[in-house]
């Protein structure tokens, strides 16, 4: 049974309460599998967006979620903001579960991008997103050390593959997980950095464009917030705007159209802030953020927790995250097979 399934269909009154939210506005996302979420309005009637915040994430994520929001508002880029409980805190608790009402950006968000115009846009926001925090002076409460350790990452796989030699599918994972093994000894280490403030899960359903179009409004599903080497930022972000398909997608492929138009929008917009070898680092950060995440996928299979799973599409999370971890795995084939033509995009953008 997934760990959704034994959640309150609603959110209960003493949480509507908290944050004034009307019960008949409620209205659920069809997006999202890590966070519970409602689209809302308050008393005032104010779009407002209402989520149960996954265990995975303590509630301190909050402290760095209201300096950051803030810091980019008063930097003039739009954002979701917290909205403060009738408690006058940051989030509240109720029955072991964390809740949370951020302000709501009114767009659209998508599963893969539809065009190299989007494409340029996502770029371009990213790198205002990065050149606004620049300059913020923030410890961060959840610092999330290790979370790109591909070694580790690997590491984890090895034991899944180890504790869970019962599982029912186990021979088709113990297949992907040897696929995912094969590639990750091409991957390399990542280079000595400095850290950035970053967005930590850029992924293209976390970007909001304006309706109808091609602008890139805002960053949202900031629990991720960090600071680390934007590699592995960028990485992220180009391995999932620069897949045509969605995530779950077997035939996920690397599109250099998509990526050439990205990689641009950004290079126009990060105004220098970024030293040399942190372009350099940018294709090997790709394939190997696209193994990482195959390898967390494939352990997921096995492991079944964390993630939700889509019950209208998968008869088990295991049958999900093996969608995902073949995704990622063809993802990684077509990063590798066009390395040279990404490595001359980056040289052209950072020239």
């Amino acid at each position: 049974m997934s760990r959704a399934s034994k959640e309150p269909a609603e959110p209960a009154a003493e949480v509507l309460a908290a944050f004034a939210i009307d019960r008949a506005s409620l209205r659920r996302s069809g997006t999202g599998l890590i966070n519970r979420t409602w689209f809302a309005r308050d008393a005032r009637n104010t779009p407002c967006v209402l989520q149960r915040v996954n265990p995975v994430f303590p509630p301190a994520i909050h402290y760095d979620i209201d300096v950051v929001t803030k810091h980019l508002r008063a930097k003039g880029l739009p954002t979701p903001m917290l909205i403060g409980s009738r408690h006058g805190a940051l989030w509240y608790e109720h029955d072991g579960a964390v809740w949370r009402a951020m302000t709501h950006v009114d767009g659209e968000s998508y599963e893969a991008l539809q065009s190299t115009e989007q494409a340029r846009e996502a770029g371009a926001l990213l790198a205002s997103f990065h050149h606004a925090l620049a300059d913020l002076d923030h410890e961060f409460r959840n610092a999330r050390l290790g979370v790109h350790d591909t070694a580790k990452h690997l590491e984890s796989l090895r034991a899944a593959l180890t504790e869970h030699a019962a599982h029912a599918h186990y021979a088709r994972i113990a297949a992907l997980a040897a696929e995912v093994l094969e590639l990750a000894a091409a991957a390399g280490e990542p280079r000595d950095a400095p850290d950035r403030i970053v967005h930590g899960d850029p992924k293209i359903s976390n970007i909001v464009f304006a309706h109808g179009g091609t602008q890139a409004l805002c960053l949202i599903d900031l629990d991720t917030l960090a600071r680390m080497p934007v590699e592995f930022e960028l990485g992220d972000a180009f391995r999932s705007w620069c897949n045509p398909k969605t995530e779950d997608a077997s035939s996920a492929t690397f599109a250099l159209p998509l990526f050439k138009a990205a990689l641009t929008g950004y290079a126009a917009r990060i105004d220098g802030l970024l030293e040399p070898a942190e372009w350099q680092a940018i294709p090997a950060a790709i394939f190997r953020i696209a193994v990482e995440l195959a390898a967390r996928f494939c352990a997921d299979a096995l492991r079944e927790r964390y993630f939700a799973w889509g019950a209208e599409r998968y008869a088990s999370a295991s049958e999900h995250n093996q969608a995902r971890t073949r995704g990622q795995l063809n993802l990684a084939r077509t990063i590798r097979a066009q390395r040279a033509a990404i490595e001359d995009v980056v040289a052209d953008a950072f020239s």
